[in-house]
């Protein structure tokens, strides 16, 4: 007789380093497991091809997700020039190849081009969805759909390599870039065509790769362990305004009722804590000077992950 696990009311934050090869609800599937969660969800999809930072909410941290959806992003990229393929990586097929002869001088110039505002076409091979179906699976059948040019941002694109056919920069960049049509618009600008052979990220927000744990590194541990490895729900929120309620007026925001508070300097959203700095959840400022509720957390003692 098998025995279903048992799933847990973890809440918090994991930073994960996605491995190479699997896709980022995989890699959200086997840490769900791990932390025997009820719920779980990432914040930004990684390709297969692509590693590094994927942070995972569990519990009441999914309630502030988007937080690192929206937030600015920053890769290391590989791009193979003279080669384009049918993805604009190295998992397609191949389009077309040109000899490569171009200058570290002519390379430097065409990056300067690609930072601030630019306008990128959306991949056919990515989950953006068309009529309640992913552009993929219209690719995958041989269909072009039309998609609309978007407005992202490179706030820094740094050269950290050039030989041969091979590019390697750092990306710094607003949500919602595709690195891999970044990869073949720089081809394009050098004339030779260009795909992304490797991917790496290394920030989301305030949140850095070197503070990322493997799975492998996450299977190796007891579950204590693994539960000291969260971040509280509120790390996602740590650039907003902090306010500190009393008892009263914590009492009367959990009840889903505006509250007054003195000394706001703007309206906005703002993280609120109760009594002994016990986080509560999003709020809002008012034009009333008011704080409105948000999105609240459950009661402190369902926040804690308990051991199974």
């Amino acid at each position: 007789m098998q025995f279903k696990r048992t799933k847990r009311a973890v809440s918090g934050v994991l930073l994960l380093d996605k491995a190479h090869g699997i896709s980022s609800n995989t890699a959200l599937q086997q840490v769900k497991r791990l932390f025997q969660a009820e719920k779980a969800g990432h914040t930004g999809n990684l390709d297969p091809i692509a590693t590094g930072l994927l942070p995972v909410c569990f519990g009441e941290a999914t309630k502030f997700s988007h937080y690192l959806l929206d937030a600015n992003k920053c890769y290391q990229a590989r791009f193979k020039l003279g080669v384009t393929t049918t993805t604009g990586d190295i998992e397609g097929e191949i389009l077309s190849q040109k000899p490569v002869e171009v200058t570290l001088d002519e390379v430097q110039q065409v990056l300067k081009r690609f930072v601030g505002p630019i306008q990128q076409i959306p991949p056919m091979y990515s989950a953006l969805k068309h009529q309640g179906k992913a552009l993929y699976t219209y690719a995958r059948a041989g269909v072009d759909i039309y998609r609309e040019p978007r407005e992202v941002t490179i706030y820094k694109l740094t050269l950290d390599s050039f030989s041969g056919d091979e590019l390697s920069v750092t990306v710094h960049c607003s949500k919602g870039t595709y690195i891999r049509v970044l990869g073949e618009d720089i081809g394009a600008a050098l004339g030779c065509g260009a795909h992304m052979n490797a991917l790496r990220r290394t920030e989301t927000g305030s949140f850095k790769l070197s503070s990322a744990i493997s799975l492998l590194q996450l299977e190796q541990m007891t579950p204590e362990q693994r539960d000291a490895t969260l971040l509280p729900a509120d790390c996602l929120l740590a650039g907003l305004q902090k306010v500190n309620l009393d008892s009263e007026s914590a009492y009367y925001l959990q009840q889903g009722q505006s509250v007054w508070q003195a000394g706001l300097s703007e309206k906005g959203p703002v993280s609120l804590y109760g009594p002994e700095a016990v986080f509560l959840g999003l709020g809002e400022v008012t034009n009333e000077g008011k704080i409105a509720p948000k999105r609240l957390v459950l009661p402190a003692k369902n926040l804690t992950p308990s051991n199974p």
